[in-house]
């Protein structure tokens, strides 16, 4: 008789002993696992399982649903792979690239298919997909010999997988199958197609977006947001990379292999400085007119040294910039608003002191001198010591912060006086056309290496503060990213194969008896995939020295 194995299941508070061999969805029905959607999969031991994994040894478990964001993250896969599925059944031949995030879904373009997407064709694979969800197909994973792999991908002529996996010093790999169609994912599937109830694909510029649940209410699909802006920005980087042929994981791999990671490296900055110049010789060219530049954009975007470089090339113009922090403008910590836990939100605009800083903010635009505020973050209160600033006839005010570009920051200051900016590390970037990469993921990395380097806190701190930073973004920045006059995409091509050598450790050293484990699991085998560069030819005025350390600039 088979010894019985005791778990814990943590949605239930029960600590219960179950024959060894029983899988999780066996699990959810004999304890009756209820949760508020549909249980996609469950975290093991602090680590993403699939609904299939079989207890034979003591357990921890923690179902979940699309509202963790592992679960989202398997749903949108899942997704990708329903999309890559109906594709080639309506094209066959073809094959679905996901390009990269925009307007609250992925934007989707079909290569080999070289005419125009048009409705009729944009409906037809979105009834694929429907009735693939209709027939509730499963997903199948099958474990092989890479070797196996390599020939089954490159038969397929899907060369992008087919020399991802040569790259990897694996001897076994996990390919997933929908039918017969095989494919490759970075993470988890949910069991069927059956459980992709709620989608939804559109005609979109040349190609199409994949609408998503919200995260919210995942029984209703993200609204479409208009994002111009934001597209052409994405463009530009894309259009960039193939230029550079280095659109994916593996050509960028091919490159330092070839010994041109210092080639990469001068290329990426110098299309930086020239993005930088010409937003600088675009404001010079508006005269006299603007006098308030406000930078916005998430955490680990890079915003401080975009700052810092725009200032030297304003310089460069005949342009006199001065920096105002919005930090030293922070209401006293008994003014300071809460959220919904009850801790002080000083990401909230409120936190700040609209009215002094507008007041500060017009005097100096009449020429007045003007003794600006500090803020003492220990004492949570504002304090002068005599800094006086007064703005010279070629002057420009610099602010850069969250906040930059909500109206609501700058009411008294019109519009035609005002310049503004949103940076953001975009990434548009795939491994393979279907496993891309988020940027997300590039800011979170940044991130922790920076909080560790300069604020003493280690990679399952900075992990655990994630979400409620992002929640942050959600109420406060990206509302407001189509203000911008114009966008600057701080990502790098070389950086994650710079970063990995610096985050690895970090991420090593996160328990596995903490929840924030399989996030720090799930990208050390993002990074695995990158080949390591060094830093050594990073030039002092990079935006990554902001992160790495060594930056030319003085952020004190």
């Amino acid at each position: 008789m088979r010894r019985e194995v005791e778990i814990v299941l943590e949605n239930t508070n029960q600590k219960v002993r179950i024959t060894p061999g029983l899988s999780l969805m066996e699990l959810t029905g004999i304890f009756n696992i209820k949760l508020e959607h549909q249980v996609l999969g469950a975290m093991v031991n602090n680590q993403l399982k699939e609904l299939d994994y079989e207890i034979f040894t003591p357990k921890t478990i923690r179902f979940i649903d699309i509202t963790h964001p592992a679960g989202m993250r398997m749903y949108q896969r899942s997704l990708f792979f329903l999309l890559h599925k109906a594709v080639g059944d309506i094209l066959p031949g073809c094959k679905v690239r996901i390009e990269h995030s925009v307007s609250k879904g992925f934007y989707c373009e079909i290569d080999g298919f070289e005419q125009p997407l048009d409705l009729p064709l944009v409906f037809s694979i979105c009834d694929k997909m429907r009735e693939v969800v209709a027939a509730d197909i499963p997903f199948r994973r099958d474990k092989i010999l890479t070797t196996d792999a390599v020939k089954l991908f490159e038969d397929l002529g899907y060369t992008e997988q087919a020399k991802l996996f040569d790259t990897r010093p694996k001897l076994y790999t996990s390919i997933y199958y929908l039918g017969d169609l095989p494919g490759y994912f970075f993470g988890n599937l949910v069991p069927s197609t059956g459980y992709l109830k709620v989608f939804d694909l559109v005609k979109y510029y040349q190609g199409m977006l994949l609408r998503i649940p919200k995260r919210s209410k995942p029984d209703e699909v993200e609204d479409v947001v208009i994002q111009n802006k934001m597209f052409d920005i994405f463009q530009e980087y894309k259009d960039w990379t193939h230029i550079l042929g280095v659109g994916n994981v593996v050509a960028i791999n091919e490159q330092v292999e070839q010994g041109n990671a210092s080639e990469l490296i001068k290329v990426s900055e110098a299309l930086h400085e020239k993005k930088v110049a010409y937003i600088a010789d675009k404001i010079h060219s508006l005269g006299d007119k603007v006098k308030v530049i406000l930078i916005s954009g998430p955490s680990s975007s890079g915003k401080t040294t975009f700052a810092k470089r725009l200032a030297v090339q304003l310089r460069v113009n005949g342009i006199r910039p001065y920096t105002i922090s919005l930090d030293n403008y922070f209401v006293d910590r008994d003014r300071t608003p809460r959220d919904e836990n009850g801790d002080f939100d000083f990401e909230a605009l409120e936190a700040l002191d609209i009215e002094y800083f507008n007041s500060d903010l017009l005097r100096l635009l009449n020429g007045e001198t003007v003794e600006l505020p500090k803020f003492s973050f220990e004492k949570g209160a504002r304090f002068f010591d005599n800094t006086l600033m007064r703005i010279d006839p070629n002057g420009m005010i610099i602010i850069e912060g969250i906040h930059a570009l909500n109206p609501k920051l700058t009411p008294l200051i019109p519009s035609d006086k005002k310049f503004k900016i949103y940076v953001s590390a975009l990434t548009s970037m795939s491994y393979d056309g279907i496993n891309r990469i988020p940027t997300t993921d590039n800011r979170l990395i940044r991130r922790i290496v920076r909080d560790y380097r300069y604020r003493g806190y280690n990679a399952l701190q900075t992990i655990a503060r994630w979400e409620s930073v992002r929640r942050g973004e959600d109420r406060n920045i990206f509302p407001y990213q189509e203000e911008a006059d114009e966008m600057f995409n701080s990502a790098l091509l070389f950086e994650f194969g710079l970063l990995k050598s610096y985050v690895e450790p970090l991420l090593q050293e996160v328990p596995p008896n903490r929840p924030e484990f399989d996030e720090a699991d799930r990208l050390l085998k993002f990074l695995y995939y990158f080949n390591t560069i060094s830093d050594s030819e990073v030039p002092p005025t990079s935006i990554i020295r902001e992160f790495l350390g060594g930056s030319a600039f003085s952020y004190s």
